[in-house]
């Protein structure tokens, strides 16, 4: 049965956060907007409360090395991606299709492209990725998260539109929480998370380095840290025995409204980690995800300690003695803590979502 959809936008996103949490602002506005939305995306979100009408699961595979038989079988489950995105573009005729990035975007914009629909494509980091490159010059509008895009063809200028990562709502409500340093002698708040990659690492150098702190800061700390299932015991154990009040879990599904209470974050800079930093305004010590093909992090986190919110250290020069010292600093001086929070939000571009969606609609004439 084919539907009727005047108004109905498609998002194509991958199953991480980092690809769905700004297609999940995109959606939020457009519904606001009265435009239907759908999903499509891969298995991994099959379970993720998405705010769309319909989520329809695409094949899709990522290109990794170059064995033969690999490339074959990605390439198998790309055609057939691209098959099914065909089939689903034709039953629910969207005005536009959108892409936020990753190897899940390329059947469904692929298939925009063959079935001749308008197609948006929203590049979350300040590199421009191997999937979003093989895209670029199909799409029918760029959107880009920062104002300089690197690697990208400058024959594609005219279609680039800066709009900002769009974050969700309960990013909007955690950035009304002004930034307040702490006063001599109170608690200094520590917020330390590294996603799925990043855990491991900050489990395995943020206890040693506050272990190293001065016993007079030490006693100041209060510390929330990601860690994966198996680290938690351990972390725990090194703050128990050091006298600092911690909380230590796998996952926490606020964490924009802990980033909005803390004095200072570790983490990584994938480009939803810094959307958030930059929308709430919060200082920030970013290790990038070491070893990606495209540097993205790595980027992403530059652009932040330009402006001044963020202090960026590769992993390679994260041992528990460089970030004692940060640590140590930062706590010292809170007018500079003060200052990089005012940085980072210098940085950011709350109306994101809002300003993707007047792309959106313009781009789909709704």
């Amino acid at each position: 049965m084919q539907l009727q959809s005047n108004n109905l936008i498609l998002l194509a996103a991958g199953g991480t956060g980092g690809h769905l949490f700004p297609a999940e602002a995109l959606a939020v506005v457009l519904e606001k907007r009265g435009v239907i939305v759908d999903l499509a995306t891969d298995h991994r979100a099959a379970h993720y409360k998405f705010p769309a009408r319909n989520v329809h699961l695409i094949p899709s595979a990522t290109v990794r090395g170059r064995n033969p038989v690999a490339l074959a079988k990605t390439g198998l489950t790309l055609g057939l991606g691209i098959a099914k995105a065909w089939s689903l573009i034709g039953r629910i005729k969207p005005r536009a299709v959108v892409g936020f990035g990753g190897y899940p975007t390329v059947p469904p914009l692929m298939a925009a492209r063959l079935r001749g629909v308008p197609s948006i494509l929203h590049e979350q980091n300040g590199v421009m990725g191997r999937a979003n490159r093989a895209l670029a010059a199909r799409v029918t509008a760029i959107a880009t998260s920062f104002p300089k895009l690197t690697r990208f063809d400058p024959a594609l200028e005219k279609k680039i539109t800066f709009t900002g990562n769009p974050v969700r709502p309960m990013v909007i409500e955690a950035a009304r929480t002004p930034y307040a340093a702490p006063a001599p002698g109170e608690k200094i708040r520590l917020l330390v998370f590294g996603g799925s990659q990043g855990a491991r690492v900050m489990s395995e150098i943020v206890p040693p380095a506050i272990e190293r702190i001065p016993a007079p800061l030490l006693v100041r700390l209060s510390i929330v840290q990601q860690a994966r299932a198996e680290d938690v015991a351990e972390v725990q154990g090194t703050y128990a025995r050091l006298g600092v009040a911690a909380e230590v879990a796998p996952f926490f599904n606020d964490l924009p409204a802990r980033m909005a209470t803390a004095h200072l974050i570790i983490g990584r800079s994938g480009a939803s980690t810094v959307a958030e930093l930059s929308a709430i305004g919060r200082p920030s010590i970013l290790v990038p995800l070491p070893h990606a093909l495209d540097q993205d992090q790595f980027h992403n986190a530059g652009v932040l300690q330009a402006a001044g919110g963020a202090i960026r250290i590769e992993q390679k020069d994260f041992t528990p003695d460089r970030l004692a010292a940060e640590l140590s600093r930062l706590a010292a001086d809170p007018v500079a803590l003060a200052a990089m929070a005012a940085a980072a939000k210098t940085a950011g571009a709350p109306d994101a979502a809002e300003r993707l969606a007047d792309l959106v609609i313009k781009t789909a004439r709704i």
